[in-house]
Parts: structure tokens; sequence; C-alpha cells
């Protein structure tokens, strides 16, 4: 699945993570997003010039997934899914979960991702990560009317 999120959002990946898998997926899972998330807050800076906001919808056959995320620098994360399967090989569905709040609360983003559609747990997850990739690809553009301009009426984020 992160093999998705850097292909749709355009982000150069390395991952290597090593864990406690002899018991369970936990805390591997939920440490890449949390390592994640802090390597894109360090990418991202002050947040000049970004577009800031990013949004996507992903289908695939049944299944139709959208993510919204805003580099807002308040960490926040509504992810009401409900998976049709408890797993998906030997991933548990509900580390999708632990994943984004580590990524949220670590790049200090808001993060919306709701399964709209889906019969297939594989195709669910797919859908998502593919989806946060593409929103997360938007919110991380230039956006070339506003070049070195912070986001917010505020003027920081």
């Amino acid at each position: 699945m992160l093999d998705q999120v850097a292909r749709h959002g355009l982000i150069d990946l390395d991952i290597q993570a090593q864990g406690d898998l002899h018991i369970d997926g936990h805390h591997t899972v939920e440490d890449v997003g949390i390592t994640l998330g802090m390597a894109v807050a360090q990418a991202v800076g002050d947040k000049k010039g970004l577009v800031r906001y990013g949004h996507s919808y992903v289908p695939l056959d049944e299944a139709l997934s959208r993510v919204v995320v805003d580099f807002s620098g308040r960490p926040g994360l509504h992810m009401p899914v409900q998976f049709t399967a408890g797993s998906i090989g030997g991933f548990d569905t509900q580390l999708a979960y632990e994943f984004f709040q580590g990524f949220a609360n670590h790049a200090l983003v808001t993060l919306h991702v709701d399964n709209l559609k889906g019969h297939n747990a594989h195709h669910q997850c797919e859908t998502i990560f593919k989806a946060f990739g593409r929103a997360l690809r938007m919110a991380l553009a230039i956006d070339p009317r506003a070049p070195g301009v912070v986001p917010s009426t505020k003027g920081s984020l």
C-alpha cells in the first residue's frame, strides 16, 4: 500500500522497518506512519507556497474512497471506515487506522479518510491508499499564484 502512496503521490519513498512482527504488525505499522509523518513535516517546513489542501476520490472496481488533507498544523484524523474483512493477507485492516493516526499526528495534518463503497477489503484499502497519495500530491504542490506565501490568513501554520 505504501507503493500506492509513492506512485500516486509522486513521492520518493525508501522505507525500511523492523519491529515485533512475531507478535503482530501494530507497532511496526504505527511507527511507519509516525516516521513518514515526521519526514513530511520536516520536508514541508514553513509551508510557504504550498497549495495546503488536497483531496482525491479513487475508484477500483466496486470500491470508491475519498481522502481530504489539510496541512493546517493541527493534527486530526476522521476515519470511519468499516472494512468488509478483518485482514488482507497477513495485514490486519485495523492497522490502516493506526498508520493514518500516526501520520496525521506527526505530519501535523487534518486528515479525513472515507471509503464510500466497496465489498472487497483489498479494494477498499487500495483505494484509500491511492487517494491518500493523490491528496498529498495536490496539497504539497506549489501554488503558482502564491509562491513563497504561507497559505493562511493568519500568516502562519
